[in-house]
Parts: C-alpha cells; structure tokens; sequence
C-alpha cells in the first residue's frame, strides 16, 4: 500500500494472448503468498491452460457474481466481495474487460480502480493493443479493430508495467502445440490475427511503448519548454467527421510523449448549437465526450470563419501545433479559393500545423 493509503497497481503488460502474462502475474501472487501476504484471486481467467491454472494452488479464490443478461447466466468479477474480503493484494485479470449490462460499472479497470482507492493493491494483466491511443495504429497493421480499450491516463497510474515478452515464432509454436488454444481454434487464429506479420507489428508496437514509458520513469522531471523557451501545447480541430476519432487518439498520443498540455476544439456555426444538424451535433459531443474520458480540455466556440476562429484561439491559448483532418472535397465552383485547412496554415505562420489524412481499409 502507498504511503498515501492507495493501493499500488502492477500490471504485466503483453502484445498477444498467450505470451504468459498471467502466468508471469500468478507465479509472483505465490511469491507474496510464500512471504505471507494475504493475496487472493479476485478474477482469473484460465482459458483451459493447465500450467497457468496449477499457479492457482493454494491461494483464496473469491466466488464470481452471476449476473443474468438476456436470458444467460454470465459472471462477472465481485468487486463488492474482495472489499468485504480486504485482503493486502488482489489479483484480477483482463484488466480491459467491459462487464456486463447492469454491473455497478462498465469496465473491469473502474472496478480496479476502486479496490486501489480502498487500499487494495492489485496485480492485473493487459495486452498493448488495447490501449486507446494505440487503436488506430492497431487497426492498421493488422486489420483488427479493437473493440475494449483503456485511457492511456488508466494505464499511466500504474505503479509498475512489467512487459512479457515472447517472439511471434515461439508464440506460434505455443498455439500449434495447443498450449494457448484448442486445434480448431488456435488454427483459425494463426490464419487471421496470429500471423507472424501481425503479431511481429504488435511486438514492436509493444516495445516501443514499454521504451517509452521507461525512459519516463527515469526521467521525472517534466520537459519545460522547447529549445526556444516555448512550452508545447496541443490544439486537435474536432468536426463531426467519424475521422475526429482517430484526429484526438494520435493528437493525444503525441502531447503524451512530449508531455504537452493538449486541448480539443471544435467551432459551431456562428449561431451556436442551433445551428447544427442533429446527426452532427450528435457525432460532435461524442467525439469531445471521447476527448473528456482522454483527459483532453474541451472547448466549443461560435464563430462564423472556422478558420479564422482556431487561428486566433490557437494564438490566445499560445499553441504550438495543431492538428487537423483533411478539408473534404469541394463543388467545382469553389475549387479556387482557400480551404478551411489551407486558411488556417496561412493565419498561423508561427505555429506547427499537422494535417491527418484519414486511412481506409
């Protein structure tokens, strides 16, 4: 536990099912047994792995809440059980897991996050892929887009990241001998998300950002300023363009390794909310409320020049860089005139400007 009463998170930090996350996670729960502390298994998924389940010998498993969801029985964690329990460490697996509709919260890490508030320390498992900011990337390497993601915020309160590593070969030929999945299976996944061209792209998603998070751990002091004096800070534009999403995660990942403050913006008509349509209006306040969950500032301004409304709050806010998406094609008869992106660049001559064009599958 932290001097400060919070329990302390460990996670074991992976780029694939099957290169010995948990195993790793519940041969150090038997070492804190072994030494006498109290740990018991708050979830634990096996996934028919004999090795992995004999690490459970002999520690306290807390029973799973059953919850019915149309018509089936599922279970689920019980968060409510473990702090009844309070023992000095819990360990809870799939740390990305969305729980069950009806569960007192909608992801399992909230259910971490609250057993860590109580001054349990916990030992949890994770794979690099499912880490928001790292998404789009993902989806582009290996055409998989996944579905349960964590906040990048979430993962960096970690105490500790120990990452498992395993070559895409050795973990290909643990699939083949049927230690990660059944035949039937483990042969589908070897032909789709398995292969080695995907899983050697994940590995090297993985190292790079275990790199990065060690040398932040080494350096705490945060980066003042630029070269020249100048603190960097982050504008992303937000439009109602599904390709907003993918604008605030590589905006966000970007301030994240600079450790720059980023700030999201999106200009309504000059009539304010009225003014927009409700599809956009809709997809506008789901992308900032995606912004809000990255601990990104928000901000919403009525303006009837775009362009020249993200110039002049990028100025009064003193940012370095901004990020914008491609202007979409215009009718033939405007074809002469600026773009909203090309007006912004030439109002901001001082200030780095990143035009992200949208990738399609």
């Amino acid at each position: 536990m932290t001097p400060h009463g919070r329990g302390r998170l460990k996670m074991y930090l992976g780029y694939a099912a099957g290169v010995g996350k948990t195993y790793q996670m519940m041969e150090d729960a038997q070492d804190l047994h072994r030494k006498g502390v109290d740990v018991v298994i708050g979830y634990f998924e096996p996934h028919g792995r004999k090795d992995t389940i004999a690490k459970t010998d002999g520690l306290e498993n807390i029973p799973r809440r059953i919850v019915d969801y149309r018509g089936a029985r599922l279970e689920e964690m019980d968060a409510a059980a473990i702090l009844r329990r309070r023992p000095a460490v819990a360990v809870v697996d799939e740390f990305a897991h969305t729980n069950v509709p009806g569960s007192d919260r909608l992801k399992r890490w909230e259910d971490v996050r609250m057993l860590l508030d109580a001054g349990i320390d916990v030992l949890t498992t994770m794979n690099v892929q499912h880490l928001e900011s790292l998404n789009d990337q993902v989806w582009n390497v290996t055409g998989v887009r996944v579905r349960e993601t964590v906040p990048d915020w979430v993962v960096d309160e970690a105490d500790e990241v120990r990452f498992i590593d395993l070559t895409p070969r050795a973990l290909r030929n643990r699939l083949e001998r049927g230690v990660i999945y059944g035949t039937e299976k483990a042969h589908q996944a070897m032909e789709h998300f398995f292969t080695e061209t995907n899983l050697a792209a994940l590995r090297e998603i993985a190292l790079r950002h275990a790199a990065h998070e060690v040398e932040e751990k080494l350096d705490d002091a945060p980066v003042e300023a630029l070269p020249q004096g100048r603190p960097e800070r982050i504008l992303i534009c937000v439009t109602g363009n599904p390709s907003s999403a993918s604008l605030i995660r590589r905006g966000k990942r970007l301030a994240d390794y600079l450790r720059a403050e980023c700030i999201a913006l999106h200009v309504l008509p000059h009539g304010g909310w009225d003014e927009e349509t409700a599809s956009t209006r809709e997809a506008v306040e789901r992308h900032m409320h995606f912004a809000r969950n990255l601990r990104i500032d928000t901000h919403s301004i009525p303006d009837g020049d775009p362009s020249a409304a993200i110039a002049n709050f990028a100025r009064a806010q003193r940012i370095t860089q901004i990020f914008m998406g491609r202007s979409l094609p215009r009718p033939w008869f405007q074809r002469f005139g600026e773009t909203v992106v090309q007006r912004v660049v030439r109002l901001s001559p001082d200030t780095q400007i990143t035009i992200v064009a949208e990738r399609r599958r």
